[in-house]
């Protein structure tokens, strides 16, 4: 149950318990919090549920794992997600100054014409009978090429970077054995070792958070902890949500029909599918001292995994039905709440705004050949793929539409964005 969060019904064995004891496949005892409320009240309280697991293995590494990751000299210091220290403030600000509102809608002309563009290309292969996948050749780097507007990044391809931020989510967050750990250590050191490197000299934001730690004393890696969680957790997670987001609606054909006539709005489609597709469906915390949620016992030390996704199901007049706009929408808690509330919320809402628009057309009329597949793992969705291909092929209009879209009409991450 666990690790497929996503494809567990509503109610846990027929019942709606808000908090539960369950036991993963190690045998580690978890509380899972799923009310609305007291999820809230978890996060909103880091001195009794403190953020220092959210980093951890949730598969205990074998030695030879961890010998790896040693040798690249990989550390992770309370930096952002799991520092309830008296450095976050700080860090997190630096961080919030570089992804500000006002940065991030001044990219969204950009971006823009970069999904128009791809938009157009795989409507013409769909109108050429071609099968096309919505993940790999829309979503996957979008976040990434965006992210590399706003923050310093090392000279990597894409495609480098992809694997590290998957192969850290399935390291620290997936269900493993001991071979498949000692695999994706490789590769999550290899990369560190080039995040080590580029925050030595960086500047920007990168070079911002190295004076800070220099000058409050904070561990050398601090820049580097920042980083690799804004490449992790940050990017991959909203390429993520925009192919979930994609596959709900392509099923969803009134609200797509909704957007084309202008009477359904892209940003209230946006909170609506963050609150039905998260790509984040859990988050942990850990108990530092005895307490109780709701009567329910939790002792010091206790994992905690807050239920995100359920949590926001409820909240919604109409739980499990795709309506825009609907009361409770908005109350879902996708982005986390309190004082480690997501520092990308609005990058990540501009992100899948602008994706909805440009790709709306595109959608209404297609077959899925592939719907997305998300391996186990605990906090992450980890979509696979998305292919689809027009049921009619060769319809004169498609090419025009889809390169329409919904809104009228520089040197880049070493990655075409065009």
């Amino acid at each position: 149950m666990l690790f497929r969060t996503w494809d567990q019904p509503f109610d846990i064995d027929g019942r709606a318990e808000a908090t539960v004891a369950v036991t993963d496949h190690v045998g580690v005892r978890h509380v899972v919090v799923s009310d609305h409320r007291l999820v809230r009240q978890v996060l909103a309280d880091p001195d009794t549920f403190s953020p220092g697991n959210a980093l951890d293995a949730i598969s205990p590494m074998p030695v030879s794992a961890l010998r790896v990751l040693t040798s690249y000299g990989f550390k992770l210091p309370a930096t952002l997600a799991n520092n309830g220290g008296v450095s976050h403030p700080a860090i997190r600000e630096i961080t919030a100054r570089a992804l500000h509102p006002a940065r991030v809608e001044a990219l969204r002309p950009w971006l823009t014409g970069i999904v128009r563009r791809r938009v157009a290309r795989l409507a013409t292969r769909l109108r050429e009978g071609e099968t096309v996948d919505l993940y790999a050749d829309l979503a996957a780097d979008l976040p990434l090429l965006v992210l590399a507007k706003l923050v310093a990044l090392p000279e990597a391809e894409a495609a480098v970077v992809k694997e590290f931020s998957r192969a850290a989510l399935e390291l620290f967050w997936a269900p493993l054995d001991a071979p498949r750990q000692l695999a994706l250590a490789e590769t999550v050191g290899r990369f560190h070792t080039v995040l080590r490197d580029f925050a030595a000299t960086a500047g920007g934001m990168v070079g911002e958070l190295r004076a800070h730690a220099a000058a409050e004393g904070l561990p050398k890696d601090t820049a580097v902890g920042a980083l690799f969680f804004l490449l992790v957790a940050g990017q991959e997670t909203t390429s993520q949500f925009l192919t979930l987001l994609l596959h709900r609606l392509s099923g969803e054909r009134a609200v797509l029909d909704g957007l084309v006539r202008g009477t359904v709005g892209v940003d209230d489609v946006v909170e609506e599918g963050l609150r039905l597709v998260p790509p984040i469906p859990t988050w942990r915390r850990v108990a530092t001292r005895d307490t109780s949620l709701d009567g329910f016992p939790v002792r010091a030390g206790a994992s905690i995994v807050l239920w995100l996704a359920r949590a926001g199901l409820a909240v919604a007049d109409n739980p499990h039905d795709f309506v825009p706009g609907q009361r409770g929408s908005r109350r879902h808690l996708a982005f986390g709440a309190g004082a480690h509330r997501c520092v990308g919320a609005q990058l990540s809402r501009m992100e899948a705004a602008v994706t909805v628009a440009e790709t709306t057309p595109l959608l209404r009329d297609v077959d899925i050949v592939r719907a997305p597949w998300c391996p186990d793992n605990l906090s992450f969705r980890m979509p696979d793929t998305f292919t689809i291909r027009h049921p009619c092929p060769h319809l004169p209009q498609l090419l025009k539409t889809c390169g329409q879209g919904l809104t009228g009409r520089p040197r880049l991450f070493n990655s075409c964005a065009t």
